[in-house]
């Protein structure tokens, strides 16, 4: 609940649908003289109502706000921390099981403190959406859906066990269930309101919806005018409990927007050119704000797309401000006439709502992008960033195949005529079809023959076409483009080729019901496309196995394939591991690459392949026009369709409902679960806090330099059998091929802490010529893994310290990355300097972080890590970023105590962030 401190009077009423509700308005700071709300952009607007609601002298300071207010004034450059209290806390599966895990524990602990446990809960609203889980297993045929599903529940039943505990168990805590849709879209079509009612100690208040996500592409959600981008899950605890997130106050750059799209073009194109644009203009850390006229001419959808790539471009976001298109969409989406209403007469009522001939606001920077010179394009071999227009993809392909890959191009497209019966894609129906193809006597590929099929492959054959991801499939209007090419191809006779593993993972129920509607359903089954599942599939790795044979292959032979999809991501290894080559690309692209089954092809020039005419098909003869696609859009996507999946979504999966699982305010935990346990943060937890005392007598756990990302220190990927986590699996019964990832098992500190300082990669220079998780016992001089030396110094009641260099913690798997590091007995980080997420996730943890003076390294002080480590004056009388000397041997450190406000020194006193909201909610 907010406070009514309220220093600047700010706190007024305005009449609302809903009737009389409180506001606290941006005019108030304008009429003291501390900005000028309409030259700030429209982002910061929304940040700054926040901390202006917020303030109350202690968490949120009235210097904070004046701070904030004045953002014109440094453009956003000047060095000052934000303390923004988001709305609500959106998660996904894989990154929010361990916050609910963390928020059981706290129950858990709370009973044995003697309070009340279901006083344990979220004090912001949460929804979970599980969409991470779902892998493409099954791809030809209507029953790939379900058979999917059945694969889905049967390898994730522990993790759904506990979700749906959490569910019943929770207030303010929701599940959107599996095979719902991609967490983004659902938030876009349904979560999300644009403007919230709360209440202060004067009654109800309206607040403009904000949101921080466990996820990147959280960011989709600034295409409707919300403000939201993606953190760690400590961040999204701290917020589910209460706390801010703190954050330096952002530069924004505007992108001013001229002209429409030309004929051929889509929102994908768009978005890839602007990923393109913002990445040399080094956006990282920096908002993105979009103005200009061109912004009538683009759908919300459109908008959407391009916000949620804002992690491709480096933008913590990518925001459009409220207008005319935000409340034509939440028409389009079945929202409430209360609720739209509401977000027009708040946002007009706050300044918040852009008109067209409202002022330009004042930006950091500002670049423009013509919209009319955007070209149909596709990015890749390996990055979001590294676009290349269509007409020029294959000349671009014979240059990465040499360049990148270090392969010749063969002879020509992979289009050979394929033989065999029962081969072929099934129509709608199941049956069996062969494919029509153009003879091509000049292909030197290699000779594969799957299911009674034999074909061809080479450098450049298509093996994945995947209309993936949040990014494309939450837009009508790419979507349904890909529906007419399938239904003008299938006139032709074509389909997409036999080694093409096709799938369509739609973002959300709702693309299914217009798919009906228009038939196209029927038309992309006709090609070789059906639905696969809803959720994240191809584009987060879950693309499944390619068939056998061809898998065999690709790597018998060191074929470098290709992966068309119309994702976000593409990153080398991320897609398949026998994909070399992946590229994004629209959905219509996506079916025009799986019917010419090569990437080495030229469309301006070539023929896609050829009609049961015998004629020679171009992708141009099957290439809809905007118009068609509008018309397609306006027929079929109905507001009636989105009030019909997402009413009762919390229960509408009979899968879900029938899981079996433990009732009650605590959670039933189970020892032998590798999945979900309880950590041991609060399990030895006292009323009482403890002075903070001296740390004496610590050895250094490890020696590390520059750029340790929190990949390195907490690695989401494979887990090794001969790793520590490998062999605690192992020695609970699991085998490996059932070990899944360090990512899927998040809810379970025993393989998490294990994992710790394991990344195959990280070089500890305390055991100098070794690479991975290990390191040297110093009271022995032993080398072995950093998790054994860590259980043998924490039995000798030993406190351990790490020696870092430069930029310590960048790199996502934050929340693991200092919740290990705690686990492992670590006191102090000391380091050159910190990314900044990772330095406040220490401090969470009750881990101290110590930053060098004057530019010192441990290298220029001459330390080897050796050293016996000590803080004497560290005590209870410690300040915010106070100089504290360290004691190595016989030197004496000055360092700065990166504790930066009395906030985090408050949760540093408590042991952490949980210990110290737990023993707040035991005081009452």
């Amino acid at each position: 609940m907010a406070t009514t401190f309220d220093p600047f009077s700010a706190r007024d009423t305005f009449a609302s649908p809903q009737g009389e509700l409180g506001i606290y308005r941006l005019s108030k700071l304008e009429e003291a003289g501390h900005c000028k709300v309409a030259e700030l952009p429209y982002s910061i607007r929304v940040l700054l109502e926040s901390v202006l609601r917020n303030c109350d002298g202690y968490v949120v300071t009235e210097d904070d706000v004046k701070a904030l207010a004045a953002w014109t004034d440094s453009k956003g450059t000047a060095a000052v921390e934000v303390p923004f209290k988001p709305a609500r806390v959106v998660l996904q599966d894989f990154t929010g099981v361990p916050a609910v895990v963390d928020l059981a524990a706290m129950r858990s602990a709370m009973q044995r403190l003697g309070g009340d446990a279901d006083k344990i809960n979220p004090l912001v609203p949460v929804d979970l959406v599980i969409d991470h889980s779902v892998q493409v297993d099954h791809f030809l045929g209507k029953e790939a859906l379900d058979l999917n599903i059945e694969l889905e529940f049967e390898r994730n039943a522990e993790r759904y066990e506990f979700l749906r505990w959490g569910q019943k168990a929770f207030d303010n805590f929701r599940v959107v269930p599996p095979g719902t849709g991609i967490v983004h879209q659902v938030n876009l079509e349904y979560l999300a309101k644009c403007v919230l009612t709360t209440n202060d100690e004067k009654g109800p208040v309206a607040v403009p919806d904000s949101l921080v996500g466990t996820d990147s592409h959280t960011t989709m959600i600034d295409g409707l005018g919300v403000v939201g981008w993606g953190v760690g899950g400590i961040e999204a605890e701290g917020v589910m409990l209460g706390q801010p997130i703190y954050m330096l106050m952002p530069e924004v750059v505007g992108m001013r927007l001229t002209g429409k799209l030309p004929a051929g073009a889509t929102a994908t194109d768009l978005v890839l050119t602007v990923t393109e644009i913002l990445r040399k203009e080094k956006v990282v850390g920096k908002f993105v704000e979009f103005c200009g006229p061109g912004m009538r001419s683009m759908s919300l959808a459109d908008r959407a797309t391009i916000a949620n790539m804002s992690p491709e471009y480096g933008a913590t976001m990518g925001f459009f401000p409220v207008d005319d298109v935000t409340l034509e969409y939440l028409h389009q989406t079945g929202r409430t006439a209360d609720e739209i209403a509401l977000a027009e007469t708040y946002c007009r009522e706050q300044g918040l709502f852009r008109t067209d001939d409202a002022p330009e606001p004042t930006f950091t920077k500002l670049v423009e992008l013509d919209l009319g010179t955007v070209e149909p394009c596709l990015a890749g071999p390996k990055r979001p960033q590294d676009r290349i227009t269509l007409s020029r993809m294959k000349p671009q392909w014979h240059t990465d195949l040499t360049d990148v890959y270090e392969k010749q191009p063969g002879g020509g497209a992979p289009a050979g005529r394929w033989e065999g019966e029962g081969g072929g894609v099934p129509d709608p129906e199941g049956a069996a079809v062969a494919t029509p193809a153009i003879a091509d006597p000049g292909f030197d590929g290699v000779t594969v023959e799957n299911e009674g099929v034999t074909f061809q492959l080479k450098h450049g054959s298509v093996a994945i076409a995947a209309i993936t991801s949040c990014t494309n499939t939450s837009n009508p209007s790419v979507m349904m483009a890909a529906g007419l090419v399938a239904k003008k191809a299938a006139a032709h006779g074509l389909q997409a080729k036999p080694w093409v593993k096709t799938s369509i993972a739609p973002g959300s129920r709702v693309v299914t019901d217009y798919y009906a509607k228009s038939g196209l359903d029927t038309e992309l089954a006709k090609v070789g496309f059906y639905t696969v599942g809803y959720g994240c599939t191809t584009c987060i790795g879950n693309s499944g196995p390619l068939p056998t044979p061809i898998s065999e292959a690709i790597r018998e032979h060191d074929l470098v394939v290709s992966g068309v999809l119309s994702g976000n991501r593409n990153f080398e290894g991320r897609i398949n591991p026998d994909v070399k080559a992946n590229y994004l690309a629209s959905p219509p692209l996506v079916v025009a690459y799986a019917l010419a089954g090569t990437t080495d092809i030229d469309f301006s020039t070539e023929p896609i392949g050829e009609g049961t005419d015998g004629k020679p098909v171009m992708l141009a003869d099957i290439w809809p026009t905007h118009e068609e696609v509008a018309d397609v859009v306006k027929s079929c996507v109905l507001p009636e369709m989105f009030v019909e999946q997402y009413g009762g979504v919390w229960e509408k999966n009979p899968k879900w409902n029938a899981i079996e699982t433990s009732e009650g305010a605590l959670f039933d935990w189970q020892e032998a679960s590798t999945y979900i346990q309880e950590p041991p943060f609060l399990t030895t937890l006292t009323t009482d806090v403890k002075p903070i005392a001296p740390i004496a007598g610590a050895k250094c756990l490890a020696l590390l330099g520059d750029s340790v990302t929190t990949d390195h220190i907490s690695p989401a990927g494979a887990i090794a059998k001969d790793s520590p986590a490998g062999r605690f699996l192992v020695e609970n019964g699991v085998e490996s091929r059932d070990f899944n990832s360090y990512g899927s098992r998040r809810g379970n500190d025993r393989v998490m802490t294990r994992g710790t300082l394991a990344n195959i990669r990280i070089r500890n220079q305390l055991a100098p010529g070794t690479e991975g998780g290990v390191t040297r016992y110093l009271p022995t001089g032993e080398v072995m893994s950093i998790y054994d030396a860590s259980m043998k110094y924490q039995e000798a009641g030993t406190p351990l310290v790490i020696l870092a260099g430069a930029e310590y913690g960048t790199g996502s798997s934050r929340d693991w990355a200092a919740k290990g590091t705690f686990l492992l007995g670590v006191r102090a980080v000391m380091a050159s300097s910190y990314e900044r997420i990772h330095r406040s996730n220490l401090v969470m943890m009750g881990v101290l972080p110590l930053e060098f003076q004057d530019g010192a390294t441990w290298q220029s002080l001459g330390l080897t890590g050796e050293e016996e480590f000590s803080l004497p004056t560290l005590g209870d009388d410690l300040k915010p970023r106070q100089t504290i000397e360290v004691t190595a041997g016989d030197k004496k450190i000055p360092m700065t105590v990166r504790i930066d406000t009395p906030v985090e020194l408050d949760y540093y006193r408590h042991g952490g962030i949980l210990a110290y909201v737990l023993r707040k909610l035991l005081k009452g």
